[in-house]
Parts: C-alpha cells; structure tokens; sequence
C-alpha cells in the first residue's frame, strides 16, 4: 500500500523517497559519526514525501531513536511522510526505547495525519494458509499506516 501511494504522488508530480526504517537510522547514525550527519538529514528532509518502511520491526537504539527524532522534527510542517509499522502507536516507548522520546515523534507525526489501521491476514501468508502449508499465529500484531 506504501509503494502504491508513493507510486500515485510520484504521477502527481511530488518527489518521493523510500526507505527501510532501519536502513535510515544506519544511514543517520553513520552520518553522524563521519560529521555528515546535517547533510544526510538535509538528504531526508529533501522530497514531498518520505516513506519509512517496517518502523518497529525491531527496536531502535536509544541514539537511532533521537536521531529519528531530529528527522521527524526537520520535516514537521515541512514535507509529508508515511510510515508503516506492524506496531500500534500505544507501543513505540518500546519501539523507541524511551517514552519520552516517543511521545515527541508521535506528538510531531499525529498533528496533521491520518492513521490507517490494517487488521487481518498477511497477505503473503494467506495463500499458505488456505492451502493448510501454515497455521495462524494466536495473536498476530496489528500494523498501522502513520501519514503526515
């Protein structure tokens, strides 16, 4: 769904970036050691909208979770982003590894968005499961599309 809506403002006229959320935080945290990192946030603030893909697939570093948050900041009120996550907003303390911390990135992220929760199959498993190659987990998480 994220690519397709990236696909969609890329036809609109919009610049448009995806990336994997732990490839960005990679991409930041080196940034910051190699004194780079006002230019790679420069990079990430630049288009229309920034798609980060599978935040909270697995937790953050306590760093990665304020340089996330300096991204979040830099392009509040400034450009659009999407983000998907198979974890509710009521779990990012633990995806960010500090509630404060969260708290600030969903205070910028919730203002002016939109909050699309898919519930159900995975669709890449449910081929699978109709043919009886897999069983349905008891519990599986809920994903969420977080659009601002």
């Amino acid at each position: 769904m994220a690519v397709a809506l990236g696909r969609e403002a890329i036809v609109a006229g919009y610049t448009v970036l995806f990336t994997g959320a732990m490839e960005l935080v990679a991409n930041l945290a080196k940034a910051q050691t190699e004194n780079r990192l006002e230019e790679r946030l420069t990079h990430y603030a630049k288009p229309k909208l920034l798609i980060v893909d599978e935040l909270g697939y697995l937790p953050l570093e306590p760093d990665a979770a304020h340089l996330f948050f300096q991204l979040v900041s830099r392009r509040y009120e400034r450009g659009a982003m999407l983000i998907t996550s198979n974890r509710a907003v009521g779990e990012w303390g633990t995806v960010f590894g500090d509630a404060v911390v969260a708290t600030a990135i969903l205070d910028r992220l919730l203002h002016h968005s939109h909050v699309v929760a898919i519930r159900g199959d995975s669709y890449r498993l449910r081929e699978k499961r109709r043919s009886g190659l897999s069983q349905k987990p008891a519990a599986a998480p809920e994903p969420a599309i977080v659009s601002t």
